[in-house]
C-alpha cells in the first residue's frame, strides 16, 4: 500500500473523529441551552404569579365587603373569576387543607388552637390562602393549628 494513501485515510479518519465530537458538544450545549431556558420561564412565571397573589386576595376582600345587591360586587366577581381561570391555566392552584394534618411544607402555623376546635396536630382555621403552581409553593398558607397536648 502507498503510505501517502495510508498517511490521508488516517488523517481522514481523525477529522472524523473530531467532527462527531464536535456534533456531540454542540448536542449536548443544545439540550443544556433548552433546559435552562425552560428553568428560567418557569421561574418569572412563578415570579410573577407570586407577585400578583396579593391582587387576588383583595379581590376577594373587596367582594365580602360589597353589598348584596351592589353593581360593584357583580364587576368584582367577574374580575375574581378571570384572574382565577387565568391562574388555572398557569397551573396555580389554592392549598386547601382546612381539617387535615398540618404540614409545615405547605403551611405556616401562625395561631394554636385549641382541642374543642378539632384534633391535635390538624389545621383547625386558614387565616391566609396558600398557593402552589406546578408542584411549586408560591406562598405557604398561613393556619390555626390544633395544638397537641
Amino acid at each position: 500500500m502507498d503510505p501517502e494513501l495510508e498517511k490521508a485515510r488516517a488523517q481522514a479518519e481523525e477529522y472524523l473523529n473530531l467532527a462527531q465530537h464536535v456534533q456531540a458538544d454542540f448536542d449536548n450545549f443544545r439540550r443544556r441551552n433548552a433546559s435552562v431556558r425552560a428553568d428560567a420561564y418557569s421561574e418569572g412565571q412563578r415570579h410573577v404569579a407570586s407577585a400578583m397573589l396579593v391582587v387576588l386576595d383583595n379581590l376577594e376582600r373587596a367582594l365580602d365587603a360589597a353589598g348584596e345587591d351592589s353593581p360593584l360586587k357583580s364587576g368584582v366577581e367577574l374580575t375574581l373569576r378571570m384572574m382565577r381561570e387565568a391562574y388555572g391555566k398557569m397551573g396555580v392552584r389554592e392549598i386547601s387543607r382546612l381539617g387535615e394534618a398540618f404540614d409545615p411544607n405547605l403551611e405556616e402555623a401562625v395561631l394554636r388552637g385549641t382541642a374543642e376546635e378539632g384534633e391535635p396536630g390538624t389545621v383547625c382555621a386558614v387565616l391566609q390562602k396558600g398557593y402552589e403552581m406546578n408542584g411549586v409553593v408560591l406562598r405557604h398558607a398561613m393556619v390555626k393549628v390544633v395544638a397537641d397536648e
